[in-house]
């Protein structure tokens, strides 16, 4: 048993340390680093920071969460130049998990629903979080209109008093 928990935990160490982890354009490790993997029974998705940059927004993750100034501060802001280096993405999901009580309830409050992620689009905000180029391209052009909207009304409601309504005529 201690052996085969060694095997993970050196596979997950070498992976995300070595430039073993190169990988194909098919979102599947190659060569050294995939035979390295398999021995572990492990395959990591290929993180994409540009697919991470759209899912933020799209998924609504921006609705709380700001980066570069654009999105919520309900909850922490994001920005890349506050990211832990090197990037531990086991770290930040376990980050997420301890937080998930509480950002469920935001969620179902602020967007009506909780936020389902896929392991590779998680991979991928994961990587956008902590790739400052790419948030340096992240404006409010990025975020959908639907979302956009949910941000709006929470604008509104957040600085109207009981009984006050839209009316700033």
């Amino acid at each position: 048993m201690n052996r085969t928990v060694s095997a993970l935990i050196a596979g997950i160490a070498i992976s995300w340390i070595s430039p073993l982890y190169a990988q194909e354009s098919s979102g599947m490790m190659s060569g050294d680093a995939m035979r390295q993997m398999m021995s572990s029974g492990l395959i990591l998705p290929k993180l994409d920071a540009t697919k991470g940059r759209e899912l933020f927004a799209a998924k609504g993750c921006v609705v709380c969460h700001s980066i570069n100034g654009v999105g919520g501060e309900d909850a922490p802001a994001l920005d890349a130049e506050y990211m832990d280096l090197p990037m531990n993405p086991f770290e930040f999901a376990a980050r997420m998990w301890r937080g998930a009580p509480a950002m469920v309830e935001a969620q179902e409050d602020e967007i009506g629903g909780q936020i389902e992620f896929t392991g590779e689009e998680l991979a991928n905000i994961i990587a956008f979080v902590h790739d400052a180029d790419e948030q340096k391209k992240f404006s409010e052009s990025d975020i959908p209109g639907n979302i956009e909207g949910m941000m709006h009304h929470m604008g509104e409601e957040d600085h109207h008093g009981d009984g006050e309504t839209d009316d700033h005529g």
